[in-house]
């Protein structure tokens, strides 16, 4: 018999996996990804205080249609300016328990390609 299980909380459970061994710094923050079926949204966090340094959405920029790629790479590209302009530089990547494909992955191009180091 197989257990029908919520593809949301093995996302989760996946995510609190790879939280165990990433973690962000003050010199080194974790840029963190969420993707809903509409919007993405994107953080810098400092865990070791519990702050959100830059953060990012398809919803704060007004986009259009936030789903698709070209919104991810938008925001991947404000993010990474915002982040420049407050002196981050470097961060370590965590892709919230999703598979690194398509919008996840349209972030983290984007952000490197505007100046982002990971």
């Amino acid at each position: 018999m197989l257990k029908k299980t919520d593809k949301n909380k093995v996302r989760q459970r996946r995510h609190a996996r790879v939280r165990r061994k990433i973690s962000g710094t003050s010199t080194c923050p974790r840029l963190n990804v969420f993707r809903s079926n509409k919007h993405i949204h994107c953080q810098i966090i400092d865990d070791t205080c519990g702050k959100t340094l830059v953060a990012c959405s398809s919803v704060e920029m007004k986009m259009e249609n936030g789903s698709n790629i070209e919104a991810a790479t938008a925001v991947g590209t404000e993010l990474a300016k915002r982040a420049l302009a407050k002196d981050i530089d470097t961060v370590v990547f965590d892709r919230g328990g999703y598979i690194y494909h398509g919008r996840v992955k349209a972030v983290a191009d984007a952000a490197r390609a505007a100046g982002l180091k990971f």
